[in-house]
Order: structure tokens, then sequence, then C-alpha cells
């Protein structure tokens, strides 16, 4: 239960509704102990009357008895019996709605907390860095926030109510019976220590096999969600067949894991009803020794009977509410070990904050915290404002590094960045990011609008020249060529679209924003030669008083650059204008002899 703590917060949140859930399970479950009491003293009623008609003789009656006796005088007793059993009905309805608000309360509660703490998971995902993703599956990350949050959902309703329920009803049940006669009382619940003891052990059974379901659960989710995402692979290489295999192993994996619990819950069930039944047996035949010893009467018999069906559901219910429970802890600990994950990047301030776009790297060092890459080393680089900066170097030699250091979706682990002055780690994170228009190196449509995807993250989408954006990636064309024009949506990951244009939608989305720092990595890797001079004379207009950085490994798409740094192993071997560097001829000019003789044989 320790890893359901994490849950008491929202209990608080909404303790008027658990409060108020509380108060209608008492009343209702006031009204069900009353109710087999009219039962007792219909039964008891009936034998004295009974006896005194046939045997002519005088019975102390009950108040109660007393003033349904009373009633004969313009009764029949058949009509005093109809009375009794629409009390009984009465009682039953009014037990009925107070049943009703139960769940209107304690049920809803556990949708509202649902809803919360789904929101707040989301929430969480989206803070954490970007390392975590790396060493997580997205298909795990997508079973925690559904699945075991479902799971921790019935522990917070169903769980919890039919928990409140069974200690109040055992409190009111007990109570009853023991003021009536001890004795039959403790034949009567003899059996329900052996049941506790045997749920106690039962229940480490079952919360280890529904962490293993679980865990199951979420391979299942990352393989088949890798599948779909890899569908064209999979094709490709003729793989459906042996990937269906593989995904019959892990779904027979979690068969297997999932009868094993079912069987515990198996044994578990017939178990608590042979013990429930025990009681009932003991009521009969204890019950009937001390009727014909005069201690109690056919009534307390029957309404004894009555009592332990009314235990039957709860106790039978225990083993249920158990699993549930066990099965919320399993789940809950899944969910913990993220919400507990900190931020590895967290905004330090909400000071406002103005970019201009000057940054400098001063003796740089960053090596990747999972797989131990060294990618910069003793970087220095000072990009002034309104500069345009290009960035060409072989694979590997930490070109892509460089933006995500800018973006601080990593943070240094030597040196440091510093943007206007100040010092990347201190400045407003939200403030700053928003002031950046990003293309990565892999682009990333959702599954939405192309209206909508260039307009992602401008302040206000509704009024967004996406149509001038457009225009500027080249891809404006493109678009109103299909038969819904802007409103076409693009499919999962933009699968809809070629590589070209998806690689022009994502450029157009961070032009759109006209923010301080543009950042282009290698964004014109799949467009043509024709397509890509225009949109470099394009962004020549939009890169003004813009500190822009484009990466690239084609001279042709940074040639027209203030400044170009060729990187070569985590440093910067070369730097100056497209000029210098020819002059030089260096690395930069070896690539450049090497590009001019390809395009030549291209056109040849």
């Amino acid at each position: 239960m320790k890893s359901l703590k994490y849950l008491n917060k929202y209990f608080w949140k909404y303790k008027w509704r658990l409060v108020l859930g509380t108060l209608f399970i008492i009343l209702s479950n006031w009204f069900g102990v009353v109710a087999p009491k009219v039962v007792r003293e219909s039964i008891d009623f009936a034998e004295k009357v009974l006896k005194s008609n046939q045997q002519q003789e005088t019975y102390q009656y009950t108040l109660f008895e007393h003033s349904l006796y009373a009633f004969d005088l313009n009764l029949s007793l058949a009509n005093i019996f109809i009375f009794l059993g629409v009390l009984y009905l009465v009682v039953s309805i009014i037990k009925g709605v107070f049943l009703f608000f139960t769940r209107q309360t304690i049920i809803m509660m556990s949708r509202y907390i649902e809803f919360d703490l789904k929101n707040e998971i989301f929430n969480h995902y989206q803070n954490l860095s970007l390392a975590f993703y790396k060493r997580n599956n997205t298909g795990d990350l997508m079973n925690r926030i559904s699945e075991d949050v479902s799971k921790v959902r019935m522990y917070l309703g169903p769980a919890v109510m039919y928990s409140i329920n069974m200690l109040v009803l055992f409190v009111l049940v007990i109570y009853t019976m023991v003021s009536i006669n001890p004795k039959l009382t403790f034949y009567v619940l003899v059996p329900l220590p052996i049941l506790s003891i045997s749920i106690y052990y039962v229940s480490n059974i079952i919360n280890q096999k529904s962490e293993q379901v679980q865990r199951q659960l979420s391979v299942l989710s990352t393989f088949v969600q890798e599948a779909f995402s890899g569908i064209r692979v999979i094709k490709a290489y003729a793989q459906s067949e042996e990937r269906s295999k593989k995904f019959e192993d892990e779904c027979f994996t979690y068969r297997s894991k999932s009868l094993g619990l079912v069987k515990v819950n198996a044994v578990f069930m017939p178990l608590m009803m042979l013990l429930i039944g025990l009681s009932t047996i003991l009521t009969i035949f204890i019950g009937g020794k001390l009727s014909i010893a005069g201690e109690v009467s056919t009534g307390n018999i029957a309404e004894f009977v009555i009592y332990v069906n009314m235990l039957t559901w709860p106790v039978a219910a225990l083993g249920w509410v158990t699993s549930l429970t066990q099965r919320a802890a399993a789940s809950q600990e899944r969910l913990n070990e993220f919400l507990n994950t900190k931020p590895e990047i967290s905004n330090p301030t909400n000071e406002p904050l103005e970019v201009k776009g000057n940054i400098i790297f001063k003796n740089v060092g960053f090596t990747y915290p999972d797989s131990g890459i060294e990618a910069l080393k003793n970087f220095n680089l000072n990009i002034k404002q309104g500069e345009s900066l290009a960035i060409l170097g072989k694979t590997g030699s930490g070109k892509s590094t460089i933006a995500n250091l800018i973006c601080r979706l990593y943070d240094t682990t030597e040196g440091q960045i510093l943007v206007d002055g100040k010092p990347i780690d201190s400045i407003n994170l939200s403030k700053y990011r928003q002031a950046i228009g990003y293309v990565p190196q892999e682009d990333f449509l959702f599954s939405d609008s192309i209206k909508n995807n260039i307009a992602f993250g401008a302040e206000n989408p509704a009024t967004a020249n996406y149509e001038y954006a457009a225009k500027k990636a080249e891809v404006y064309q493109n678009i109103i060529d299909f038969p819904d024009g802007f409103e076409t949506k693009v499919g999962e990951r933009g699968i809809t679209l070629s590589g070209g244009q998806k690689q022009r939608v994502a450029m157009a989305r961070a032009i759109l924003r006209s923010p301080s720092i543009l950042i282009f990595d290698d964004s014109l890797s799949a467009v043509d030669t024709e397509t890509e001079d225009k949109i470099i004379e394009n962004l020549k207009g939009i890169m003004t008083n813009k500190t822009t950085i484009i990466i690239s490994h084609r001279v042709s798409s940074v040639k027209h650059c203030d400044k170009i740094v060729f990187l070569e192993d985590g440093k910067v071997a070369e730097q100056g204008s497209h000029e210098e560097l020819i002059t030089k001829e260096g690395l930069y000019f070896n690539l450049y002899q090497k590009q001019l003789l390809e395009e030549e044989k291209a056109i040849s």
C-alpha cells in the first residue's frame, strides 16, 4: 500500500465527496440492518399469534408486536402482514436510494481523480528531458498512462467504496448480532479469522502476479506500437510472418501470466464462499439448539441467516477488492517510477525575457548520458545577433548536438553557453524556446491537417498566416494541388507526404513563428537542387535580423551564410566565410570540390 500513498492528495482534494459517500454508505447499511429486524418481528409476531389462538395462552408481546396487534381491532391478520411486507419494501427502497447516492459520490470521485491523474502524468511526461525518452519505450509510456491509470481508478472507486461498505456493514451487523445473542454470534463469526489469514497470504501472490501481468502488457504495447510505426520496413523486408510469430509468443507469455493470476482468484473465491456457507450452517444448527433452549426466538434465527447473507457479498468482494487494490498498487508503483523522476532540465525562472540572438559557446564539452558518446570537446563558438551560421561536418561530428544544446534539450557536460550574455541555464526556458524556430533532423508531423501542422506553436493559430509560411518553404503549390488543400490530413507522423514535403511543411512551421533564432537541422536533404535554390533565396529575406543556424551536408545549402563552421570529432576544424574557406583549400574546400564533381556527373 506504500505506493498508493501518492493518491492521498487526491482524496484530500475531493474529501467532501468521500465524506458524503461514507455518510450515504452508513445510512444505506443502517436501513439494510433494519430490514432483517422487520422480518424477525414479523416471524415472532406470527408465531405468538398462532400459539395464542391454538393454546389460548397469553404471551408477553414486545412494544413493536403490541403496536401491530393493536391494529387487529380494525385490520385483519392478513392485512397486518401486508403492512409488514410493505414496510420491508419501503426500507429496502430507501436503502437502494442511498446506495445510488453512494455511487454518485464515490464512483464520480474516482472519475475526477482519473482525469486529474492522467493530466498530471501527461504534463510530467512533457517536462521530462529528451534523455528520458531515449531510455523508455513509447509503448510502455502509453500503457502506463492508460492501462495503469485505469487499474488505479478501480481502486479509487469500487475498491474504496466496497471497503468502506464492508467496514460499516461489519460494525452494524456484528453489533446487532452481539446485542441479540453473543454466543450465536461467536459461532457464526468463527470462519472469519481463517478468511483473514487466507486473504493476507493470497494478496501477496496477487500483487506479484499483477505486476508481472502489467509489465508484460507494456511489452505488448511497445511491440505493437513499433510494428505499426515501422510497417513500411516490415513489409519491405517481408517480415510480416516473423513479426506475427513473435507477437504470438509475447501474447502467449501474457496469457500465461494472466491465467496465473486468474487461477489464484479461482481458488480464492470458492474458499470464501465455503467459509460463508459454513457460517450459515452454524447459524441454523447452533441457533436451532438455542431456540429449543429458549435463548433465542425463531425470528432471531431467520434474522441471523439474513445477516450472514448480508455479509456474504462484502466478504466475497473482499477477495475482489484485494485483487483490485494489489493491481492498483502494482500499477501505481510503475507510475511512481516516472512521477518521481525529476526533470534533468527545468525552468529556473519565470522572469520576462526578450531574446536578441547572441549565442556564445565557451569551452563546451558534451557527452550523451546514455550512450557515453563524447559529441563535443572544448568547443568554442561566437554567434552574433542577426548572423547566419552554417555548420558542416561528417556524420557524428556533433552538428545536431549543437542544435540540441542551443534549444537546451540537453545541458552541457563541461563549459557553458551564454545567450545574450546570460548562462542559458539561468534564463526563462519557456520564453527562450518560444523565441526559437527549430526544424529537427527527423521531421515530425502530427496526425492533423497541414494547416494545423504549420500553425503549430503560433501565438494565435486561428489568425496565423500559414499560406505565407508555406510559400516561403516552397510547399504552397504542393498543398493546393491536394484535393483538400490545407485541410488535407497528413496521417500519423506525416506518412501521407513525401520526405521533401514533410521537410518543407516543418520549415513552414518554423518560419511562421517569426522567431529570433532559426535552426534548420539538415532540412533540405530530401529536396531537389532547384527547390533548394528557391528555398534558400526565400530564406535570405526571412533571415534578416534573425540569428540563423543551418546544419547541412551540402555546401550549396550554406555557401550564402555569413559564417561557416566545419566540425571534425566534436571540434571546430575550420571556420570563416565561403570565400575564405575556399581560399584555405582545407576540409571545406575538399567537400566543395567533391560535391561539385558529383553535380557535374549528374548533369552529364
